[in-house]
């Protein structure tokens, strides 16, 4: 595996103790949560005191000012967990109703209507009627963070792949030493390996300040349906146990159908690619 250079000691200690705080207060009942529909209120008070939300955001607005890699190193670890319920990317607050959906059972997904909202002008971030401009300004990072999660959920799976067909056996031998098993799992590795390297660019820009639309655009689009391509694979490989739901390789092919939605289809960023060519 060719070593990623862009995180620091302090992020892998900060990675270390992510790890941790999601096996002990989150793994363990990601099962109930996905019953129930909801991430109980306690995980996201707990994830706030270890400092794992909004953590690259200035401390007046109640972050601790960190860079945007400390962000990544949470997106990766849920995604790596299969956790992905867990939306601490997102807002804490849902309003209904709710919507039904096959994937992310755990996070309970509403409309939102701002129907005769009126803002004090002491609340207003920002200049008034430049919410659009600000949004697409934040685009990239959006979409960079749809990649981040994408790769980190494909290399899980992959890992996941490589454990269930050292185990599992058929005709006398392991599943891995089957010729084309071989060869499925050195594709899903070369082209994670390829994606990683992409998106571990795009975050270095990033953190430059120098990641445009349309490399973000790249990123989201190809890292999204490799994600896809990687677990449609792993279910395979799985064979009937790739669609039981105790196995997390199931759930995690199910949550990843709305990664090539959410942040803008994938149609849509190969139209924003196409333009800047």
């Amino acid at each position: 595996m060719i070593p990623r250079t862009l995180f620091s000691p302090e992020h892998e200690l900060f990675r270390q103790s992510v790890r941790t705080f999601l096996e002990k207060d989150a793994a363990p009942f990601h099962a109930q949560w996905e019953k129930q529909g909801y991430i109980d209120r306690a995980l996201w008070n707990k994830a706030g005191e270890a400092g794992m939300l909004c953590s690259h955001l200035p401390e007046e607005y109640g972050g601790l000012g960190a860079d945007f890699l400390y962000s990544a190193v949470v997106i990766e670890e849920i995604s790596r967990l299969g956790l992905t319920g867990i939306g601490f990317s997102l807002h804490s607050d849902i309003v209904a109703p709710y919507i039904l959906h096959y994937g992310m059972k755990a996070q309970d997904t509403s409309e939102l209507f701002f129907q005769d909202v009126r803002v004090p002008k002491e609340n207003l971030l920002g200049q008034a009627g430049m919410g659009f401009a600000y949004l697409m300004q934040e685009l990239p990072q959006e979409r960079l963070t749809v990649a981040i999660g994408a790769l980190a959920s494909a290399e899980a799976a992959l890992q996941w792949t490589l454990d269930y067909t050292r185990e599992r056996k058929a005709f006398g031998k392991a599943i891995a030493d089957f010729q084309n098993t071989r060869f499925k799992l050195a594709e899903m590795a070369t082209e994670i390996q390829i994606g990683r390297v992409f998106v571990d660019k795009c975050l270095a820009l990033h953190l430059e300040g120098k990641l445009d639309v349309p490399t973000a655009a790249m990123a989201k689009y190809w890292a999204t349906d490799l994600q896809c391509k990687v677990l449609d694979e792993c279910v395979q490989l799985h064979g009937g146990y790739g669609f039981m739901w105790e196995y997390p390789i199931a759930r995690a092919w199910a949550d990843a159908r709305v990664q090539r939605i959410y942040a803008g289809t994938n149609e849509i960023m190969k139209e924003i690619i196409a333009r800047a060519l």
